[in-house]
């Protein structure tokens, strides 16, 4: 029908417009926070493509659930400011006979959100997790950006290089400030390279430079010049973080029957099914009168998205906490929205306001 593949076509127009939007909205905010990471010295710098990668990937069911949902709320607001919902109304065509198109065009995506929120979003949390216990357990050389002074992880030694060579293996313009033996030392260097023993202790050996040492309490320092100078590094304590139920693969979830285990099953399941939901709500919250503001539903549908996932976490916790039952599990909030989807459709199918008016 002509209905069908207009409303297909303007579907998939407004979701890219809406997806790229909200995925710009998203990296944004990701790369300012590890930015914000690497210049504390959090975060080594050629660490954020990697970590940004991984939280994109996670980021992702949420993402195509709230583009779904904005998708056919804008798509039919669209048509019902334009009176063009009007006239197919008139024509016989009711309410009802939406679902389908919309459905065949949620589908598809519906069916991404899923395999995403029970495949590939647990690999991507777990290669995040791994990825960040190796930052963590790198020397303290291994996270120093140049221009940064960079602290270790006893406070006893500060760094600061001003750039590395071309190559990326010699550090030019070191200045490092030791405490040892109750005593000030401040090294600086024309430049320096790191070296690896046998015994495999490393070292920051600095060239062509001078040692200052002395008391906090008193005037009196010693100088030295050096042509060559080493430093040991401190090897990092290896710390192997147990593995949190975000990152257990779907088939360990399965057999490994457990509280924890079972509401991370049914919260990966229930993003796929609160998009359906919000998408079936969509088209009788989608109502606009063309002589009101456009944002109303706009802010309405937001705020249900919101509230919505709020309710997921929250029972997802205390089913996690065996407050609530796991045959109970997620199905009252699912139940709920769904309740509240069946109740608009019902009173829009007979052009009725959403919520009934109180007689005076």
């Amino acid at each position: 029908m002509l209905f069908k593949r207009s409303l297909l076509q303007e579907l998939l127009q407004t979701a890219l417009a809406i997806f790229i939007v909200l995925f710009a909205i998203v990296i944004a905010q990701r790369t300012t926070f590890y930015i914000g990471a690497a210049a504390n010295g959090n975060l080594a710098g050629n660490a954020i493509n990697t970590l940004l990668g991984f939280s994109m990937i996670r980021f992702m069911p949420m993402l195509l659930s709230l583009t779904l949902f904005l998708t056919v709320l804008m798509t039919l607001s669209r048509q019902y400011r334009d009176s063009e919902m009007v006239i197919w109304l008139s024509s016989g065509l009711s309410l009802s006979k939406w679902l389908t198109p919309i459905i065949t065009f949620a589908g598809p995506v519906i069916i991404l959100i899923l395999t995403l929120s029970l495949l590939v979003t647990p690999w991507a949390v777990s290669k995040s997790e791994e990825f960040k216990t190796q930052l963590k357990n790198q020397d303290e050389l291994s996270t120093i950006t140049p221009g940064i002074f960079k602290e270790s992880k006893k406070a006893d030694r500060v760094y600061f290089i001003e750039s590395f060579d071309e190559l990326g293996a010699v550090v030019k313009n070191i200045f490092v400030q030791t405490i040892q033996h109750q005593k000030l030392g401040i090294i600086v260097a024309a430049k320096g390279q790191r070296e690896k023993h046998s015994n495999n202790d490393q070292f920051l050996v600095m060239e062509k430079g001078r040692r200052y040492e002395g008391k906090d309490d008193t005037a009196e320092f010693t100088s030295t010049t050096f042509e060559k100078y080493a430093v040991r590094i401190e090897a990092p304590e290896v710390e192997t973080p147990p593995m949190r139920t975000e990152e257990i693969p779907i088939a360990k979830l399965l057999t490994e029957n457990s509280a924890a285990n079972n509401a991370e099953l049914q919260g990966r399941l229930a993003l796929a099914i609160s998009t359906i939901i919000l998408v079936i709500m969509a088209i009788p919250l989608s109502f606009i009168d063309p002589r009101s503001g456009r944002s109303g539903n706009m802010m309405i549908a937001i705020m249900i998205f919101i509230i919505y996932n709020n309710f997921i976490s929250i029972m997802q916790a205390w089913l996690s906490q065996q407050k609530i039952h796991s045959l109970i599990g997620l199905w009252p909030v699912h139940l709920f929205f769904l309740s509240i989807a069946i109740y608009m459709f019902y009173r829009r199918s007979r052009q009725m306001p959403i919520l009934p008016r109180l007689s005076k």
